[in-house]
């Protein structure tokens, strides 16, 4: 049973951001829903996915300047901290820590993209920044 489904109300308008969004929540429903034997598998897909998601975005706030961005990145940072803390449990035989984690990030995703995605999603419209998955601002391209 997945910990969280995509929905209406997580779409941010944001193309590049929305998709990635859509690509966590499976991975964390998979890592919610994985046996025992294959926990390990999902976590490290989980994980090399989210650190990818979060430096994408970090790497958007560093292009526009964003002005909360060390509030943001600190969200990020912890979520990851305890992602491999978890990592770490869960080699070690205590598997059900991944679907503790699974939960917890479940919840804490549902605040955080309603809360701090959505103000960077709003940023970036007002910018008129649109991102592709490595993309530079159009006003920092050379041409």
């Amino acid at each position: 049973m997945p910990v969280m489904e995509w929905n209406e109300s997580l779409v941010l308008d944001r193309g590049v951001m929305d998709e990635t969004h859509e690509e966590f929540i499976e991975l964390l429903n998979r890592l919610a829903d994985a046996p025992d034997e294959k926990i390990l598998v999902a976590l490290d897909e989980f994980i090399a996915h989210t650190e990818e998601h979060f430096a994408q975005e970090q790497r958007w706030m560093e292009q526009m300047t964003y002005p909360p961005l060390t509030c943001h990145v600190r969200e990020h940072d912890g979520v990851l901290e305890t992602a491999h803390e978890v990592r770490r449990r869960v080699a070690a035989g205590e598997t059900r820590f991944g679907q503790v984690l699974a939960r917890a990030v479940a919840e804490w995703f549902s605040n955080h993209a309603a809360s701090m995605d959505n103000v960077l999603a709003l940023y970036m419209k007002e910018k008129g920044f649109e991102p592709d998955r490595d993309s530079l601002p159009a006003t920092a391209n050379p041409s």
